[in-house]
């Protein structure tokens, strides 16, 4: 049976990018992304609907999320979704992230213009860390997950 994870997500960061280092010394970068949907119900009333989410980007491309990117900084997200189990102080915790493997920038960031930001962003980033260690296999810290 074949299988498919791929996500599209386009909405605004709802904080700024966390970067730290895994001991192997690769970049991880963590930020929240809100997805806003618009629909109509049954009775003609028209709802917004926020969805949060959380990504996790690596390599070199999470150095330059967290350089140029910023609270309320539109982007545009293409990746997989990615779930994580683990306990922490004897309470069992999960999380469903989206692992970007691309990161496009959108919108003008302040006292930029449009679109403005790194050359390599519009490709999908290549690393070492997957070949070293998968992201899958990360464990996360033991006060806090990515």
């Amino acid at each position: 049976m074949a299988s498919l994870n791929k996500v599209f997500m386009m909405g605004n960061l709802t904080r700024d990018p966390e970067l730290r280092y895994v001991p192997s010394g690769a970049p991880v970068a963590t930020f929240g992304l809100a997805v806003n949907r618009t629909y109509v119900t049954q009775h003609g009333d028209k709802k917004d609907e926020v969805c949060f989410v959380r990504v996790v980007v690596f390599g070199k491309q999470a150095e330059s999320c967290s350089q140029y990117l910023t609270k309320g900084r539109p982007v545009f997200i293409e990746g997989r979704l990615q779930y994580r189990a683990w306990e922490q102080d004897g309470q069992k915790r999960s999380t469903l992230d989206i692992v970007a493997d691309r990161v496009q920038f959108l919108g003008a960031p302040p006292g930029g213009k449009p679109g403005a930001g790194p050359e390599d962003m519009a490709e999908p980033h290549k690393d070492t860390f997957t070949e070293e260690a998968p992201a899958d296999n990360i464990k996360p810290e033991e006060d806090a997950p990515f």
